[in-house]
């Protein structure tokens, strides 16, 4: 996240240079990932305005302006080729002598014969945009011969930050004006601006009923007033999900009015670009507020808007113009029509604003993170609304945040604002249980004594409410902050706001407990370095692996689903070790790799519903085991390459081969005779060599050849034999626990 250090002054009052400044939020959790300057460096560039604009005498895209830069009466003649050049516009002017980005030395010319005394530039020539179509605009009471430099503030500097995945209350100007304000001791300022309000208790609407009156009347703390009761009706069908909708229409918007200079700066140092005034609103606020906002083409709205679970296949063009088919979990907000916008992800294209919307209906809700997350990764959507919405944003800003946005939009565009409305479902707004911190368990955790009242204050100035218990305290978070849940959370937030640095090192004082160690059970580090010695090298790889590679292997286990993968190719948990090492394998083969040999020490998960194998028949249905399992695969030649080896012995590694490995492996549990390989058919193996591994005439692993329809599939050159052991019962002789008696 960027965070330009002018726009966090707006809020604090920060004490430190921004090199230090980034540096103490690093120390607090905030990873400084680049701090880079506002813009690139440019000289002798100020604020200018053209008094006349004439036409050159011989280039008909040519005008020859004369400049005042309020510096005595003279003015200075320059030719200029851009299109909204004119009379009474305030602009850039690079004087004679003049740097700017790029190396361009500015000179006096003569341009088809006229003299030119510096040049107007645009946006892109002052590094400040990528592209433009003229020179740049100020507005009317931009003072001139100012620095245009210190008039835009671009001697500012940006901090980018990296958010952890808990800290979504963070991803705002205001959540880190929070954490310098905790840091420094300071007091959390609001800017001066239109809109810009304490969130009060509005009046609700039912969330199964139409909504309630509309609050009509001043917006507190605004300069501007509904200047209607108009209304747009708002049902909340799915209130777990969804449990506040606020909403707003504001009509005779010019969505064509240009966004003042000062909101684009703060948008593009912020890595957000210009579009439309509607647009830059709705994405100014959620920079600021953190919260994301949507809005709609009130012309195109049908009806009534409805938030809602998707129908099985139901479909919605989103704003990108990809067309998608949800599923029950993903949440819709509808109109009569249809679908208008998936929520907390991306609007509709059906009722997208444009450049000829005259008429806003404002969108601001609170989503549940549970009803967000993971939705957009199944289309490779990643948008800024998104991303706070998966982390948690503020449940009690939505109305503070669209008053907001109504003032800025006002000032900007014009319009007649309607009533704000909320509608909500009480009992399913988020509540903040307090969290009890005992005063033994923070030092004995942070290895030193902080004093009571340092604790009290720090957690106070994270706006927690704390009261004292004999024990410690007892500490209620705000609402925003959804990753404080227990004791060791607490522990955390005073030692990093505290800081780590001034913390004392010493060594823990804990009792030495050590476990029994059976002679009869081999340490695992013999285990490993028997496979190593065997030239065998140790591979980790994910526990949660391919749902199609898996099913493949094992058509007749459950795999246990992940509800929020990371990727599709990675979406379920594993039930053997040999899907990871087989792609491990093969990427290996493709890196030109002829000989392999790859052995993983891990758990798998086994689900226990319809499953086949013995573990499972031997604990209760529906239980999930976590498996402590080694597992193998060898393919390719029998022995490395070395001139002494014979001919005979340089073929692919078979069966026997890695039988032996495995007896070799065996024999350290020094009870080798009471393993027996006996044959059995496993669905993934070659039918005639495979085998299934007994210890007493208890089944505890597998070993055999990939089946050659899974070679031929999986594109391998020499066929990979396998084997898998489940390591409570190959090393002890006894059977894996089931989860309800290892929590016995």
């Amino acid at each position: 996240m960027k965070v330009p250090y002018s726009w966090l002054a707006d809020w604090v009052d920060v004490p430190w240079e921004a090199r230090e400044l980034g540096s103490r939020l690093t120390m607090s959790g905030f990873e400084l990932d680049a701090l880079e300057p506002a813009a690139p460096p440019f000289t002798k560039v100020v604020v200018a305005e053209i008094v006349s604009a004439e036409r050159h005498p011989q280039a008909d895209k040519l005008q020859v302006c004369r400049v005042s830069t309020g510096q005595g009466s003279e003015l200075l003649q320059i030719v200029c080729g851009a299109p909204n050049a004119r009379a009474g516009l305030k602009t850039a002017l690079a004087m004679v002598g003049a740097s700017l980005p790029g190396g361009m030395e500015i000179r006096a010319a003569k341009l088809r014969g006229a003299e030119s005394a510096g040049m107007l530039c645009s946006a892109k020539e002052l590094g400040l945009s990528d592209s433009s179509a003229g020179i740049i605009e100020f507005s009317a009471d931009a003072p001139l011969g100012i620095s245009v430099r210190d008039y835009l503030e671009l001697n500012d500097t940006v901090l980018e930050l990296n958010i952890t995945a808990n800290r979504g209350d963070a991803m705002s100007i205001i959540g880190i004006a929070r954490e310098v304000a905790a840091l420094a001791g300071k007091k959390l300022a609001e800017p001066n601006a239109p809109a810009m309000s304490e969130a009060r208790p509005p009046e609700w609407g039912s969330w199964g009923d139409p909504p309630a009156a509309p609050r009509s009347g001043p917006i507190p703390g605004a300069s501007i007033t509904a200047l209607n009761n108009e209304r747009f009706p708002v049902y909340l069908d799915a209130p777990a999900a969804c449990p506040t909708f606020v909403g707003c229409v504001i009509r005779g918007v010019n969505n064509r009015a240009t966004t003042p200079l000062r909101i684009r700066e703060r948008l593009r140092r912020a890595g957000v670009r210009s579009i439309s005034p509607v647009v830059d609103v709705t994405n100014y606020v959620m920079l600021e507020l953190g919260q994301p906002m949507h809005a709609y083409d009130l012309a195109k709205l049908k009806g009534e808007i409805r938030v809602r679970l998707a129908r099985p296949g139901e479909p919605i063009t989103l704003l990108d113009g990809k067309t998608i088919e949800a599923s029950p979990d993903v949440l819709f907000i509808t109109d009569q029509e249809g679908p208008v916008g998936l929520a907390g992800i991306m609007g509709g294209q059906r009722t997208a604003v444009s450049a000829e919307t005259t008429d806003v209906f404002f969108e601001v809700a609170f989503f549940s993170p549970q009803a967000i997350t993971g939705r957009a990764r199944r289309w490779g959507l990643l948008t800024d609304a998104v991303q706070r919405y998966e982390r948690g944003i503020d449940p009690t800003q939505q109305q503070r945040a669209i008053e907001r946005a109504l003032g800025l939009l006002i000032s900007i565009a014009g319009g007649s604002p309607g009533p704000v409305v909320v509608t909500q479902s009480a009992e399913h707004q988020p509540k903040r249980a307090p969290v009890r911190l005992r005063r033994s368990r923070l030092e004995r955790l942070l290895g030193a004594s902080i004093p009571d009242d340092r604790v009290t204050r720090t957690l106070e100035a994270l706006q927690m409410k704390v009261a004292p218990i004999s024990e410690g305290w007892e500490a209620t978070p705000p609402a925003y902050r959804f990753d404080i849940t227990i004791e060791a959370d607490l522990i955390e937030e005073v030692a990093r706001i505290v800081g780590f640095e001034s913390i004392p090192e010493r060594d823990a004082l804990v009792p030495q407990q050590f476990r029994a160690a059976p002679e009869e059970i081999p340490l695992e580090h013999t285990i490993l370095e028997t496979l190593a010695n065997r030239g065998y090298q140790e591979a980790i790889t994910y526990a949660f692996v391919d749902p199609a590679l898996q099913t493949k292997l094992f058509p007749d286990r459950q795999g246990l689903a992940l509800s929020n993968p990371i990727a599709s190719d990675m979406s379920v948990m594993r039930v053997s070790l040999w899907p990871g090492l087989l792609r491990a394998a093969l990427e290996n083969q493709r890196r030109q790799q002829d000989r392999i040999r790859l052995f993983e020490h891990g758990a798998r998960f086994v689900v226990t519903a319809g499953a086949t194998e013995r573990l499972a028949r031997e604990s209760p249905v529906g239980t999930t085991l976590e498996v402590d399992t080694l597992a193998g695969v060898a393919c390719g030649a029998r022995l490395p390459e070395q001139w002494g080896v014979p001919r005979d012995m340089r073929g692919p590694a078979d069966f026997y081969d890695v039988k032996s490995d495995l007896e070799a492996l065996l024999i350290a549990t020094g009870a080798e005779k009471s393993f027996v390989f006996e044959p059995a058919a496993l669905s993934c193996l070659h039918p005639g060599r495979a085998a299934r591994i007994l210890r007493d005439g208890r089944e505890v692993g597998f070993i055999g050849e990939l089946h050659p329809s899974l070679v031929r599939e999986l594109d391998f050159t020499y066929s990979p034999v396998l084997f898998e052991l489940d390591l409570g019962g190959t090393m002890s002789g006894s059977a894996v626990q089931t989860s309800a008696q290892a929590q016995q």
